[in-house]
């Protein structure tokens, strides 16, 4: 039998392209030999940690595919007697992600949609604060086991919006308010109130793409691993440089939203490089080794219209390409892990 690895799980937020994330988790779920020992996740990455946890205190390996299974097929409305037919019926008949995102952005509905979200605010839009997700968030995860000490230590991060820094929820903070407030878009939904015991007053939150996307310094000094496997749903690079109002759009979203994790990137390349060097002693700051589990080329077919509409045929793709590409990764650097960064850090950012 081989021997247990242990490795930390960094999530990034995308809105329904988070489905990509769930198929990356679903696929290395069966690797028996490779723990996880903590994730960091924001938006959408968020709420696949809280589900991945929720699953993993009820039933192991096979109780978090299961309860993150049952969370994303309830966003695409596939959890009836019928949706294994629907769902095995999607995969055989699918358009092409590209036609799907293009059909999607020409809907009428979506452009009245966007061009509203720019001239009024949820607050005006919405003056009863309806949030769609919340019977999900509340409904499908029983937060003692998200916040359980068993299992994978979870941190989650949302935007402080009147200091404008990061705040990371773990342990018994982790609410359901805390899932929302990191997936908090301020353009969709008003900003979600929580109590910090550090001012003693309701202070507002916003998604935390903006500071942490997904925010990789609580790993730093919270886990034993080394290893970081970051699974990426905004592209890193595009061929073309766009030329639609849409596509600049989509383009700026995807930069701001992984400027953070580059950020952070560049420290931990920074750091490493002392350690290297001697400079810093190797027992001052931990070595951390950053993988990195992506499908650029199919994500760049997609923009913000899918993000934020929970198309079951876009799910299923997503889910699929996720399983493929996390599949791709073991192949190639299993055998880096525990051992080296399987990222070259300085490409990423030269």
């Amino acid at each position: 039998m081989s021997k247990k690895m242990a490795v930390n799980l960094a999530l990034q937020g995308g809105g329904a392209h988070g489905a990509f994330t769930w198929g990356t988790l679903d696929r290395l779920l069966e690797e028996t030999d490779i723990e996880i020992e903590a994730i960091t996740g924001t938006s959408a990455g968020a709420m696949n940690a809280a589900a991945f946890k929720h699953g993993w205190i009820r039933n192991g390996r096979e109780g978090a595919r299961e309860a993150l299974a049952d969370f994303w097929l309830s966003l695409a409305g596939l959890d009836g007697a019928m949706a294994d037919a629907i769902i095995e019926w999607l995969q055989v008949l699918s358009p092409n992600p590209t036609f799907i995102a293009r059909a999607l952005e020409a809907n009428p509905a979506v452009i009245a949609g966007d061009a509203i979200s720019r001239t009024l605010s949820p607050y005006q839009l919405n003056p009863l604060n309806y949030h769609p997700l919340r019977r999900t968030v509340e409904c499908l995860l029983d937060y003692d086991r998200v916040c359980a000490t068993q299992g994978p230590k979870l941190f989650i991060t949302a935007t402080h919006v009147r200091s404008g820094k990061p705040r990371v929820f773990t342990g018994k903070d982790i609410t359901p308010d805390a899932i929302l407030a990191s997936a908090c878009l301020p353009t969709l939904y008003q900003a979600i109130e929580i109590y910090d015991p550090k001012t003693k007053q309701m202070e507002a939150y916003w998604d935390g793409g903006y500071m942490g996307n997904p925010a990789l310094f609580p790993l730093f000094n919270s886990t034993k691993s080394p290893d970081i496997i970051i699974v990426h749903i905004n592209p890193l690079e595009r061929e073309d440089v766009p030329t639609t109002a849409q596509g600049i759009l989509n383009r700026i979203n995807e930069i701001s939203f992984n400027s953070s994790l580059l950020r952070e990137l560049r420290a931990i390349n920074f750091v490493n490089r002392l350690i290297h060097e001697g400079k810093l002693e190797k027992d001052a700051m931990k070595v951390n080794h950053v993988h990195s589990v992506r499908d650029d080329d199919f994500m760049s077919q997609l923009g913000i219209a899918t993000k934020v509409t929970l198309n079951r045929t876009l799910l299923i793709q997503l889910m699929e390409a996720g399983r493929t590409a996390m599949d791709n990764f073991l192949s190639d650097h299993r055998d880096d892990l525990g051992k080296r960064s399987s990222t070259d850090l300085r490409t990423l950012f030269s």
